[in-house]
């Protein structure tokens, strides 16, 4: 089968691997239909190729249809349409009865001391091959794919393996409440999608920043209230100018959809950089213990946010060696909730709205779609944030 492979820095090829297989009794394979390029594809084109092997099979947001099912999966068939959330968990275990399945107890990645295993995302998440292929091999299939109608294209459905549950995660954990003001920082796929379920959910004001004109027209046609970073000489004059629109508090949640690629944190950039380069034995245990994020966004969001309030990430942190302004953190009194978003958690919630009456815009929420021959482009296009590319669909 043809799939998207890793390489090297900034380096995916379209090749030839082999077809996947039934190897456990709880698998399926499913041909795939649709697969995202997701903002967290590009740390691993950039950032993390201290964890990666040249020949990894990217992606972690694909949907298609059931070709073969092993013996343990009852609640699937050949030819259900189903969406595979990007995380592989049980179903079963205590930290997926309590609405953790990044947390699997039974599939978690003990050896590197992570959760869940993700598709197509580093040794740190089992090196999992991933969805933007053919086919696709899913592991823990009686529980992690979510079966939807025929008939609908896609798009209505494809954003449940990740961006939706991520959105709805993040506004879940910023606690916005009901007619309150929440800031996203941000406005690539996540955070877009953050302001629109923010606004179905009750949010009274929604503020959004970005650096990118078509990422800021999109969220102000939905209206967003947004800032443009450039229009700003500073990151105080980006604070002050929200915290005017919000009796001079800051907003009652601040959502970060940035993450460890900042703008704005030029030495952490180097040090990113540098671990990049340097040989795999050398490169990822220095990653592992001495890494830094670029906190840019992170710091924007504990000067914003008002007393009290709510840090939602959304956004992928990895460093291990980051300084935090824990004295602002405790006298502000800040909330601060993150992590992967558990998808069987909110799937159930999500799913009322993806009808035609389309509240939350899915159905035009792609800018591109493109052949799975055309990956390395789609790539590079989204990394340099050129044409548009806000959200990326690959077709097989």
């Amino acid at each position: 089968m043809k799939a998207v492979t890793w390489q090297g820095k900034r380096d995916v090829r379209v090749e030839d691997v082999p077809d996947p297989t039934i190897q456990e009794p709880t698998d399926a394979i499913i041909r795939v239909t649709s697969s995202g390029l997701c903002g967290s594809d590009l740390h691993l084109y950039e950032v993390l190729t201290p964890f990666m092997t040249p020949g990894d099979i990217l992606g972690h947001e694909p949907m298609g249809i059931v070709e073969e099912v092993g013996p343990e999966v009852p609640n699937l068939k050949p030819g259900d349409r189903v969406v595979v959330p990007f995380q592989i968990a049980c179903g079963h275990c205590y930290m997926c009865g309590t609405g953790l399945p990044t947390q699997c107890e039974t599939t978690q990645v003990t050896g590197e001391g992570m959760g869940a295993p993700l598709f197509g995302y580093t040794r740190l998440y089992g090196a999992v091959p991933g969805g933007q292929a053919e086919y696709l091999r899913v592991p823990q299939a009686h529980y992690g794919p979510i079966k939807v109608p025929e008939g609908p294209p896609d798009d209505r459905y494809v954003y449940l393996s990740d961006v939706l549950p991520t959105a709805w995660q993040a506004v879940a954990y910023a606690d916005v409440p009901q007619g309150g003001t929440v800031a996203v920082l941000g406005l690539g796929p996540i955070g877009d999608m953050a302001c629109r379920v923010a606004q179905v959910k009750g949010a009274g004001r929604v503020f959004g920043v970005d650096l990118v004109p078509e990422r800021l027209r999109r969220a102000r046609e939905r209206g967003v209230e947004t800032y443009d970073l450039r229009s700003f000489d500073s990151e105080k004059e980006l604070v002050q100018a929200i915290r005017d629109e919000t009796d001079g508090r800051g907003p009652d949640a601040v959502i970060d959809a940035v993450g460890t690629e900042a703008h704005g944190s030029a030495v952490a950039k180097l040090v990113q950089q540098g671990a990049a380069v340097l040989p795999r034995k050398i490169g990822g245990p220095m990653a592992e213990r001495f890494s830094v994020d670029r906190l840019a966004a992170l710091y924007t969001a504990i000067d914003l946010v008002r007393r009290g309030g709510t840090i939602s990430l959304s956004g992928v942190y990895g460093g291990m060696a980051d300084p935090m302004p824990m004295l602002t953190l405790f006298d502000k009194q800040i909330q601060m909730r993150m992590g992967q978003a558990n998808v069987r958690r909110w799937s159930d919630d999500i799913l009322p709205y993806l009808t035609d009456e389309d509240p939350l815009g899915v159905h035009d929420f792609a800018t591109h779609r493109v052949p799975l021959a055309e990956a390395p482009h789609a790539y590079e296009m989204f990394q340099k944030k050129q044409d548009g590319a806000v959200k990326v669909l690959m077709k097989p």
